[in-house]
């Protein structure tokens, strides 16, 4: 592993597949206001990993408009559809350490196997997996590889925890959550709670969690900055972490912003864009201003609007 950077490291990791919105302007202006608190580096990286939605349209105008907003950023830009090779090493350590298995299961099966029971949820709302092919032999599995049928990696949540609570102090794992006034709270994570979670997809050699926590780690992340509806997500990169001997970095799940208090700006609720309020003649600092962080202006590239 490189050696930590000089300089804590704070990242803006939006995905591409949507142009930017209000939600993304608070959260990118919540981690660079960490960066300047603490003397840190503002990082951006792109999170293209999920190749069937990304359009490149969309990564131009996130540099766009992140500029418009007054951000700088250190370069280069990380890309996760870069990172596959890095992917498939940690990949293949956890199938060594034999807490993965192969997944052939579709939507519809699993929706069958739970139709009518009173199956736990996970926190994202979705029923725990039931276990489908969590025994799979493996001669069935190299029949059904050779058929051509696409298959995901689980993670056997049992043999994981194990392996995990093994290496940690008291068996517990914890992270460390920072609030927005800076007090540091050490919270429990539950990994369990996710079930057999799905650690490589089945059409991208990866998930979510595997490609953050590794690139997290990649770039030297040290209180990675998110919104707060990722916060239950902490307990499988935590596992993960433990399992793939990474650094721990502290967290902060910031609010999310939102429409009359009803629900969070995504690009699936068709939020306003910033390119939108930009040509309806909004102000970069009129942004800035109304989302709670007027201090910040002198600090971004506002050109003439940081002046007065």
């Amino acid at each position: 592993m490189d050696a930590p950077p000089s300089r804590p490291n704070f990242r803006f990791a939006p995905s591409t597949n949507g142009y930017l919105h209000l939600g993304h302007a608070y959260s990118a202006l919540c981690v660079f206001a960490m960066a300047r608190e603490t003397g840190g580096q503002f990082i951006v990286r792109i999170e293209d990993i999920d190749m069937g939605r990304c359009r490149e349209a969309y990564v131009a105008a996130i540099f766009e408009d992140l500029a418009w907003l007054g951000f700088s950023w250190l370069k280069p830009v990380l890309r996760q559809s870069h990172r596959f090779p890095a992917y498939q090493k940690a990949v293949d350590r956890l199938l060594e350490l034999g807490v993965l298995y192969p997944c052939f299961a579709t939507r519809t099966e699993i929706s069958r196997a739970v139709a009518g029971q009173d199956v736990p949820l996970d926190p994202d709302g979705a029923p725990i997996y039931p276990g489908l092919y969590r025994d799979l032999p493996q001669s069935s599995f190299e029949k059904m590889k050779r058929e051509g049928r696409p298959f995901a990696l689980r993670i056997h949540m049992e043999k994981a925890l194990e392996l995990a609570r093994d290496r940690v102090r008291e068996g517990k794992i914890t992270f460390t959550e920072l609030s927005a006034d800076g007090e540091r709270q050490v919270v429990v994570a539950r990994p369990e709670r996710w079930g057999d979670a799905v650690i490589v997809r089945k059409d991208v050699p990866a998930s979510y969690h595997l490609a953050v926590v590794l690139d997290d780690a990649f770039q030297g992340v040290s209180i990675v900055t998110r919104g707060s509806d990722l916060y239950e997500a902490t307990d499988i990169h935590r596992l993960l972490q433990i399992l793939l001997d990474l650094p721990v970095p502290e967290y902060h799940h910031h609010a999310l912003v939102t429409v009359e208090g009803s629900y969070k700006l995504s690009k699936s609720k068709d939020a306003e864009t910033l390119r939108s309020l930009r040509d309806e003649g909004t102000c970069a600092r009129d942004i800035i201003d109304v989302l709670g962080f007027s201090e910040l202006c002198p600090f971004l590239d506002l050109g003439d609007e940081g002046l007065g």
